[in-house]
């Protein structure tokens, strides 16, 4: 299982010189509909590429983080992998809305891939983009494959100790200062109106997209309960990973959970051989 992660706030040169060759980052702000500035990067090996990976941080969470790039890196050999920050985190403009207009900051990004030439993409989301990328894929379709991580199944959800946290944090005002000074985080101060369909209500609109929900067994944000919710919400073909030993999010993560995560995605980016191919 697997949840969210808070990155670590590192410089685009330091990310620069930990990309050794040849590998490439390519970074942009990109426009959503809303008019929101996503800060985003884009790691590639060719030019000719026509299949990516998008990873959806969770909430705090940055491109910049470590825990990212490992798990970017894992992928890179199966397509190019982009990145971002949601909306009001770090050098991304706007107020984050802590999992509803979000939706809109994945939509650009995938849209921007498909507009790069990319036929095929997945995308993989970590707690709070977790349920952003059930929602994206419910709503606007696009992606050949879905990668829920350590996300909800239902919204106000205060069962853990770290959940009654975060809904201070984004609640009080002590608490938006605190998450916007310590973690370069500007948080809404507003309740949803309206709220947003949750992910067990978005995952049966998946299909026949194919959605692998994955979760720890020791995620001290959200029980198994809540993958469990999603997945029997979601139509076929589908998977659930419950991992025994797992924390939250990106930084449960380790370097051989990505690289499954990432067998698994190969088995739905590889295209089909073309019917019209010569044979060997």
């Amino acid at each position: 299982m697997v949840t969210g992660v808070i990155g670590h706030d590192r410089g685009v040169s330091d990310v620069l010189h930990t990309a050794a060759p040849p590998e490439r980052l390519h970074r942009e702000r990109l426009l959503t509909s809303d008019g929101v500035r996503v800060d985003s990067v884009l790691l590639s090996r060719s030019e000719d590429r026509t299949t990516a990976i998008v990873l959806a941080n969770g909430f705090t969470g940055t491109w910049r983080s470590p825990h990212t790039r490992m798990i970017a890196r894992r992928m890179l050999p199966l397509a190019d992998v982009m990145t971002f920050d949601f909306r009001g985190h770090h050098d991304s403009t706007g107020r984050s809305t802590v999992g509803d207009r979000e939706v809109l900051d994945l939509r650009a990004v995938v849209d921007h891939l498909h507009d790069r030439g990319y036929s095929r993409i997945a995308t993989v989301g970590f707690s709070m983009g977790a349920a952003v990328v059930v929602r994206h894929a419910a709503t606007f379709g696009g992606v050949a494959a879905v990668v829920a991580i350590s996300g909800p199944s239902r919204w106000y959800d205060r069962a853990t100790p770290r959940m009654r946290l975060l809904h201070f944090g984004v609640e009080q005002a002590v608490g938006r200062l605190f998450l916007r000074l310590a973690r370069r985080v500007r948080v809404i101060d507003r309740h949803w109106d309206p709220v947003p369909p949750d992910p067990t209500e978005s995952a049966g609109a998946i299909a026949p997209t194919p959605l692998l929900v994955m979760h720890g067994d020791t995620d001290p944000y959200f029980s198994v309960e809540h993958p469990q919710r999603v997945y029997d919400a979601a139509g076929h073909p589908k998977e659930l990973w419950l991992e025994k030993g797992m924390g939250h999010a990106e930084r449960a993560m380790t370097p051989e959970r990505a690289s499954r995560v990432t067998g698994w995605l190969a088995t739905h980016l590889t295209p089909p051989p073309s019917e019209d191919a010569a044979p060997d």
